[in-house]
């Protein structure tokens, strides 16, 4: 397959962990440049969606959007891509009318289903007219880790450190992500 010039993929990213980044890698193997846009930015750009409304929680959502773009970024250039082969911007998932404001519409979108929320995203592309492409379909049992699973063993002190790409861990430990996931369940 050759190479667009430009792919959007996107994501919460609420720990970012090794299977994000096989995605983003996944994504960025499609394309010249990859835009990665961060789901939730913020309170005012978070909306729920009845496919799956526990992601707009406060406790799902404890990243900040500049705490999350530096995951990424350090996380793709520790991989191996270049600065100047990605964007990381704010991307409003669950506000399409404002997409054009975020990310280049005449790229390729990039996204991975699982579930009914995965199904939504593909459907809400789709009605945009956006090109879409989807790296790969599985079931849910068969999707891999999950930041929820990770922030659960953060915060019960068990082992996390190696579900990530070490960018990622560091700047967890930097953020003290495992004492602010603790005083949130106290």
């Amino acid at each position: 397959m050759a190479q667009v010039e430009t792919g959007v993929i996107h994501g919460r990213f609420q720990v970012l962990h090794n299977d994000h980044l096989k995605y983003l890698l996944a994504g960025k193997a499609n394309c010249r440049h990859l835009v990665v846009g961060i789901t939730n930015p913020d309170p005012t750009l978070t909306g729920e969606d009845e496919a799956d409304s526990s992601r707009s929680s406060k406790e799902a959502n404890l990243l900040t959007y500049y705490e999350r773009h530096r995951l990424v970024r350090e996380s793709l250039h520790e991989s191996g891509v270049g600065l100047e082969e990605f964007s990381v911007v704010p991307f409003p998932i669950n506000f399409p009318e404002l997409y054009v404001y975020y990310v280049p519409l005449d790229a390729v979108f990039y996204l991975t289903i699982y579930d009914e929320w995965g199904e939504r995203k593909l459907k809400m592309f789709r009605e945009r007219g956006l090109e879409t492409e989807v790296l790969w379909r599985k079931p849910l049992p068969e999707k891999g880790q999950s930041a929820s699973q990770i922030r659960k063993q953060m915060t019960e002190g068990g082992p996390w450190q190696d579900m990530l790409p070490s960018a990622s861990a560091r700047l967890l430990k930097e953020f003290g992500l495992v004492e602010r996931l603790r005083s949130i369940r106290s």
